[in-house]
């Protein structure tokens, strides 16, 4: 009796997968765990006092059931007879998890505040063989199926479902979605189970097309690139899993549902639900900081943005930026990204920086990168920046000797990898963001006519230099309307001679606020940020931060660190012509006491289209 219940039981576990004819791919089908097992509802002998506690006596039927339940805890005072019932269920369920595949409740009674159980435990069960029936050596080492390790060791149900899930993933991943895994040849002897461990993968399934669903200019033939869902290649469940997560990256599209798979015969066609998201940008900032020449006076900074995402549905963007950061300084940025670059999976990148620091020096930074998607592991690129900072000609030779400047050319080739499963692009509410850059090259100064020779005579006019850089990002959901923000970012330069305009400039709304844009100069940096969103609609938020700064300026002359830190409020809003965003600050550091003399103000209006 008890061989032919074993073998049910083993049956039951063991049911092959079956797939519908259009499935939902994000949510991956599991392999249909045992069900716990059914405990009768105890007869009540006397019915105790609703405001007492149940107590729980267990009692093993057999002899080797007593040695067996020491090693298991559980709770013995429950708030009611249901708690306890239930309590016994799980005590139940774990015995037969743990090979005891027989055991049961055989008798559950009431008496005043106590539920007395009677418990037969049995004999755990074993593996005598598991034998390989038909599996490959390449699905033999995917699953880490070996016919030793089910020898004489405890036949655990939820062991043998892993193995079986991982037979189908592997299966799943190499174009056999129909794939079946059972036991055959079954037999039990002196609770021994010997089976043999077969596969059929039915037939190879290929991508036939993808369809794109909604109103949206996207390209099927740039997404099918994007994604890698090529015609002909065999299908994957684990990409179509991933898919989802690579369209949150994309700036000008969400998903409406998720995908769906149909299968027609040997082939799979995807179906992708997109609608286009208003990406397109033209926004302005205005900035109203004290005026450091003069007293009580204002000094009005800005920026201006012009981004052109998705153009004519094939992913490429455009992007420009302009700011002025104080009297005389302006930045000018500018960015290209083309997909799919001559038909292959490799996007090309070209950015530019100029920055004019007042009237000491002005530095352009052109930069070519080269990138690729992976379905599982982010972003990887290789780039090569050329820096070229030059000194104006309004500086005196005695001043750039005391502020550590210097012409110099500079060429590096660095890595930057980025992961980002954010749950939304613009405004996210959980997930999390990574993005780390090293990069290395060599320096070369270049003579200026302003400085006298014996100013170079010490210095080795090229040198090694290496950069280090790192963001990271993790939302946090509180609750339905709220989320919490952790944000980490650090910057590194080294090099034997570093000089200031060679410096990472560091203060502002986009890196440590409270203080001005570009406040301090730095050859290391890192500032932590804290930043809780309180939403009253999706797109609108109101947001309380501090930032937490550190920074190392190391100059030939002197070096000095601090610990700057920014704290404020702000609220972001959507309207009619865009996205609305004010922002107040304040900020302390060595250089800037905490006062509301030294508050910033930021308010600006984001327009897309």
């Amino acid at each position: 009796m008890y061989k032919i219940a074993a073998f049910l039981f083993c049956l039951m576990l063991c049911q092959p997968r079956v797939r519908a004819q259009e499935v939902q791919p994000p949510a991956p089908v599991k392999q249909e765990q045992a069900k716990k097992p059914e405990v009768k509802q105890p007869e009540k002998a006397d019915k105790a006092p609703p405001a007492n506690r149940v107590q729980l006596s267990v009692k093993a039927l057999d002899a080797g059931g007593k040695q067996v339940l020491r090693q298991y805890n559980f709770r013995q005072s429950l708030p009611d007879s249901a708690e306890a019932v239930k309590e016994v269920r799980e005590l139940v369920y774990r015995l037969q998890q743990d090979a005891f595949l027989l055991a049961s409740a055989d008798s559950l009674y009431l008496a005043r505040d106590t539920l007395h159980v009677k418990l037969h435990v049995g004999q755990p069960f074993e593996w005598a063989q598991l034998r390989n029936g038909n599996l490959s050596e390449g699905l033999l080492v995917e699953a880490g199926f070996r016919e030793k390790f089910y020898n004489n060791v405890p036949f655990k149900p939820a062991e043998f479902v892993k193995l079986q899930q991982r037979i189908l993933d592997y299966a799943e991943r190499n174009g056999y979605p129909f794939a079946n895994v059972w036991l055959d040849s079954v037999s039990i002897t002196d609770n021994k189970v010997a089976a043999t461990l077969m596969v059929e993968k039915a037939f190879v399934v290929k991508y036939d097309t993808l369809e794109i669903v909604g109103k949206t200019k996207t390209q099927p033939k740039f997404l099918m690139r994007y994604l890698q869902l090529l015609p002909g290649q065999l299908y994957n469940q684990d990409q179509i899993n991933a898919s989802q997560r690579m369209l949150t990256q994309l700036s000008y599209i969400k998903s409406t549902r998720s995908p769906q798979v149909r299968f027609t015969s040997d082939k799979a066609k995807v179906y992708y639900y997109l609608e286009d998201r208003q990406a397109n940008q033209i926004d302005g900032v205005v900035g109203f900081l004290p005026d450091p020449n003069r007293q009580d006076k204002l000094l009005i900074t800005g920026e201006a943005n012009l981004n052109i995402r998705n153009i004519r549905g094939s992913g490429k963007q455009l992007g420009l930026q302009w700011r002025r950061v104080s009297a005389g300084s302006v930045i000018l940025n500018g960015e290209y990204l083309h997909p799919n670059f001559l038909g292959s999976p490799f996007e090309v990148g070209t950015k530019f920086n100029l920055l004019k620091q007042d009237s000491t020096f002005i530095t352009v930074q052109p930069r070519l990168q080269l990138g690729y998607y992976t379905l599982k592991y982010g972003k990887f690129s290789v780039f090569t920046e050329w820096r070229n900072s030059r000194i104006l000609s309004e500086v005196s030779p005695r001043r750039l000797q005391q502020l550590d400047l210097a012409d110099a050319q500079t060429t590096t080739y660095g890595l930057n990898y980025l992961w980002n499963n954010l749950d939304d692009f613009y405004f996210p509410r959980r997930g999390r963001l990574a993005e780390l850059q090293f990069a290395a090259g060599t320096k070369k100064l270049l003579r200026n006519a302003d400085l006298e020779k014996s100013f170079y005579d010490t210095l080795d006019m090229k040198k090694s230099q290496l950069s280090l850089s790192m963001r990271l990002e993790n939302f946090l959901r509180l609750g339905k309307n709220s989320a919490l923000l952790t944000r980490l970012r650090g910057e590194a330069l080294f090099s034997d001679r570093i000089f200031l305009n060679d410096m990472y400039r560091l203060g502002g709304l986009s890196s440590l606020r409270g203080f001005d844009d570009y406040f301090f100069y730095a050859s290391s940096y890192a500032v932590g940020t804290l930043e809780y969103r309180l939403f009253t609609a999706s797109d609108s938020y109101a947001l309380l931060f501090y930032d937490q700064g550190y920074f190392r300026r190391d100059l030939e002359r002197v070096s000095v660190d601090d610990y700057p830190f920014g704290v404020g409020a702000g609220i972001s809003f959507s309207t009619g012509a865009g996205i609305f965003q004010l922002v107040y600050s304040l900020g302390k550091s060595e250089q800037q006491p905490l006062s509301f003399k030294y508050s910033k103000i930021h308010f600006g209006i984001t327009s897309k289209f």
